[in-house]
C-alpha cells in the first residue's frame, strides 16, 4: 500500500519538472483561444476597415475589366497591366494579412508563453510508428477531441446559419442593387457574421482554456517517490553530503591544527576533551578558542601542544564548558571569565616559575559549577 502512494501521481509539478517540461516543448495551450483571437482581431479590423478593403478591390476589378481590345493583342502591355492589378490587390489586403500574422503570433503568449525547444523538433521514431499512431487514434483524448469538435461544428456552425438566415433578404437584395453598393454591402453582412461566429469562438476558448492549464497540470503531476529523487539530485544525496561534510571537517580540522602551536594553553579533561585559548590584548577583549576536539582530535591537540612547548592544564569542568559551549574561533563569553583567568594566571606563574627556579604554583581549583555557568551563558 505504500508503494502505491509512493508513485500515485498526487504532488504538484516542482518549478524544475516544469522548466524540464518547457524545454521539451510541454507548455498548456488552447488552440480555441488561439483562434478565437485571431478570427476576432479579423473579424474586428474587417467591420472598421471593411469598407476601404472593398472598394480598393472594387477598383482592381474595374481596372481588371477595362483592358482595351488592343491591349489585349500585346503581350507586354497586358503583362504589365496584370502586374499592377496584382499588387494593387496585395496592397489593400496587406494591413488584413499583417493583423492576423500579429494576432497569430501573440495569442500563444496568454496561455503558456512563446516557447521554442529544439527538443521538440527532434526526430523520434514513435512519432512514425504506425501500432502508436493508431493507439493514439483510437485513445479516451481522441475521443474526447472528437466530441468536442462535433460540439464545436454545431455550436458555430449554428451561430452561422443563424445569421445568414436573419440576413437572407438582405443577402437576396444584393443582385438588385449596383455593384458597388453590392460590395459594401456584403463587406458589411461578412463583417458582422464574422464577428458573431468569432464571438461564439471565445465563448469556447473561455471554457477550453481553464480546462487545458487544468489537464497540463494533471499531466506535469508527480509521485511522492518522484519529487524525493528530484530533491536527492537537486540537494545531493545523503551519502554524498556525509562525504562533503566530511571533506569539510577534515579542511577545517586541518587548519584548526595548525594554529594549536599559537595557543597560550590548552584546558583539558583530561583525556576526552581538549581546548586550545589564545589571548592577545592588543587585538581581542577576552581568550579565543582556537582549536578544540574530543577523543583522537583532543589527543592530537595535545600531542602538537605538548611538541610545541604549549602548557596543558587539567581542568575538566571549565574543558567541558569550552567545549560544548563556545564555538570555533569565538571569544569565551563573560561567566568564564573568571575561570579562564585562573589558568591563564597559573600558566604566567608557572613559566616565572620554571625560568627563574622558584616554587611550582599550586593548580588552581575550579569551580565544578562553571560548566552550568558556560551552558547559560554559552555562545553559538
Amino acid at each position: 500500500m505504500a508503494e502505491n502512494e509512493g508513485s500515485e501521481k498526487t504532488e504538484r509539478a516542482t518549478p524544475k519538472r516544469l522548466e524540464e517540461a518547457r524545454k521539451k516543448g510541454q507548455v498548456p495551450r488552447s488552440a480555441d483561444l488561439s483562434a478565437a483571437i485571431v478570427s476576432l482581431i479579423g473579424a474586428g479590423f474587417l467591420y472598421l476597415f471593411g469598407a476601404g478593403a472593398a472598394n480598393e478591390m472594387l477598383s482592381v476589378m474595374r481596372d481588371g475589366l477595362s483592358v482595351t481590345s488592343v491591349d489585349l493583342m500585346q503581350s507586354d502591355v497586358l503583362l504589365r497591366h496584370t502586374a499592377d492589378q496584382f499588387v494593387h490587390g496585395f496592397l489593400a489586403v496587406v494591413p488584413l494579412m499583417g493583423v492576423l500574422v500579429l494576432a497569430a503570433v501573440a495569442a500563444p503568449a496568454l496561455i503558456g508563453g512563446w516557447n521554442f525547444s529544439s527538443e521538440a523538433l527532434a526526430f523520434k521514431g514513435e512519432r512514425i510508428n504506425p501500432l502508436a499512431g493508431i493507439g493514439r487514434m483510437f485513445s479516451v483524448r481522441s475521443l474526447v477531441e472528437l466530441i468536442k469538435a462535433i460540439g464545436k461544428f454545431v455550436f458555430v456552425g449554428g451561430i452561422g446559419c443563424i445569421v445568414v438566415w436573419s440576413q437572407s433578404e438582405a443577402l437576396m437584395g444584393l443582385a438588385r442593387q449596383p455593384i458597388e453598393v453590392a460590395i459594401l454591402e456584403a463587406t458589411k453582412i461578412t463583417a458582422y457574421a464574422s464577428l458573431l461566429m468569432a464571438a461564439s469562438l471565445g465563448l469556447i476558448a473561455l471554457i477550453d482554456a481553464p480546462f487545458q492549464l487544468w489537464r497540463f497540470g494533471e499531466d506535469m503531476k508527480m509521485s511522492r517517490d518522484d519529487v524525493r529523487q528530484e530533491m536527492k539530485e537537486s540537494d545531493g544525496s545523503p551519502e554524498n553530503k556525509s562525504r562533503i561534510r566530511s571533506v569539510q571537517s577534515a579542511l577545517s580540522r586541518g587548519r584548526m591544527m595548525q594554529d594549536v602551536p599559537k595557543a597560550n594553553v590548552v584546558i583539558t579533561n583530561p583525556t576526552h576533551y581538549a581546548v586550545a585559548l589564545r589571548y592577545d590584548e592588543k587585538k581581542n577583549g577576552a581568550p579565543v578558542v582556537i582549536a578544540k576536539g574530543a577523543d583522537e582530535v583532543a589527543a592530537k591537540i595535545r600531542e602538537l601542544a605538548a611538541a610545541n612547548g604549549v602548557p596543558l592544564v587539567s581542568a575538566p569542568p571549565l574543558a567541558r564548558a569550552l567545549f560544548r559551549y563556545v564555538d570555533l574561533g569565538r571569544e569565551i563569553p563573560a561567566a568564564l571569565y573568571v575561570a579562564v583567568a585562573q589558568i591563564l594566571t597559573y600558566v604566567w606563574q608557572l613559566r616565572q616559575a620554571t625560568r627563574y627556579g622558584t616554587t611550582v604554583p599550586t593548580l588552581p581549583v575550579i569551580d565544578p559549577a562553571v560548566e552550568n555557568i558556560g551552558r547559560r551563558a554559552g555562545v553559538h
